[in-house]
């Protein structure tokens, strides 16, 4: 069946969409779904090893949140940074773009301007910034790129980065991993619970809206991951994988082959998951609830099958579970 993007939309009352974590992390809610059995159970994320097989390795995405959301002007302006040429040589899309004109000079702050060199087919500009982006003068004005349904809050900046985040480079949260906490990884390696780690910078192909009603015309943006030679090691020997997070998945699914054979690499994908694909690398996968008509939507119709996806996410609002980066999880078994 060919899905269109009208498939991938529902309704979600705005009550439901989380604007602070758990707290603790791992007491955010946990919908547990069978898909050998088509069953659902409502639990809590710190009973997560009473689900996972023992056999399984978790593959966790590493990467950590950069501050590159820039607000001046209490935030009438704003760049946010989705790529670097050099110190002071951006690529960001910017607001309000009507002031982002090409060739011109803008005034961002008393000694800061950002110069417009070009702007591209989506609306990102390239810049040329007038001091270098990681002088002192501009760090009052980074920011945590919180999504536009959560409301700015930088005290919420550590919560929003995962307890075993190392390499900055993302855009966003590898938002599935954000519940787990230290005792409740030290719990699972008491089990006997693997966990090996990837990296994948997120970026626009995670976060880019979906424009075209036939999904198959969305151009996916690429992403830089890595995949190093011992976590390979690891993934040829596992019996079971379970992915933390679509990004994660994402990583596995392009770096696998038709045998389940993994190999180092670092490079770029723009691997885009829909229903009908068929997975080569992944048995499990920890996620969160994601927004009507994205990419990430259409990853876990992928993976559960569309009718059951629809059937889960209707029960998880039923049961007013909290939804997006700061809610609640599920897991896919």
């Amino acid at each position: 069946m060919k899905y269109t993007l009208s498939d991938f939309d529902y309704d979600l009352p705005e009550k439901l969409i989380a604007q602070s974590p758990a707290n603790p992390r791992d007491h955010a809610r946990l919908l547990v779904y069978d898909r050998s059995k088509g069953t659902i159970r409502d639990d809590y994320f710190y009973n997560l090893t009473d689900y996972l097989p023992n056999n399984t390795t978790l593959v966790v995405n590493n990467s950590k949140v950069e501050k590159c959301r820039l607000l001046f002007e209490d935030g009438k302006k704003e760049l946010f940074v989705t790529s670097v040429s050099n110190n002071n040589t951006i690529e960001a899309m910017v607001r309000p773009g009507k002031k982002f004109k090409e060739g011109r000079e803008v005034k961002l702050a008393d000694g800061i301007t950002a110069k417009v060199l070009s702007i591209e087919e989506d609306g990102l500009r390239r810049l040329t910034l007038s001091c270098d982006l990681n002088d002192p003068k501009l760090a009052p004005y980074k920011h945590t790129p919180f999504p536009p349904y959560i409301e700015q809050d930088e005290s919420l900046a550590d919560e929003y980065q995962t307890v075993y985040a190392k390499d900055l480079g993302s855009k966003a949260a590898p938002t599935a991993g954000l519940h787990f906490t230290d005792e409740l990884l030290k719990k699972l390696k008491e089990e006997g619970i693997k966990k090996t780690e990837v990296t994948l910078h997120v970026g626009l192909g995670t976060f880019a809206p979906v424009k075209t009603e036939n999904i198959q015309e969305h151009n996916m943006h690429s992403e830089w991951f890595q995949l190093g030679s011992d976590t390979c090691q690891q993934l040829n020997a596992a019996q079971h994988i379970t992915a933390v997070g679509t990004t994660s998945i994402r990583v596995l699914e392009t770096a696998s082959d038709e045998n389940r054979h993994f190999t180092p690499q670092s490079r770029e994908t723009d691997i885009f998951i829909t229903p009908g694909y068929s997975f080569k690398s992944v048995d499990a996968l920890i996620t969160n609830f994601h927004l009507p008509k994205s990419t990430l939507l259409m990853l876990v119709a992928a993976l559960m099958g569309y009718d059951e996806m629809k059937r889960v996410y209707e029960h998880a609002i039923r049961e007013e579970y909290r939804f997006y980066s700061f809610g609640d999880a599920m897991l896919i078994l």
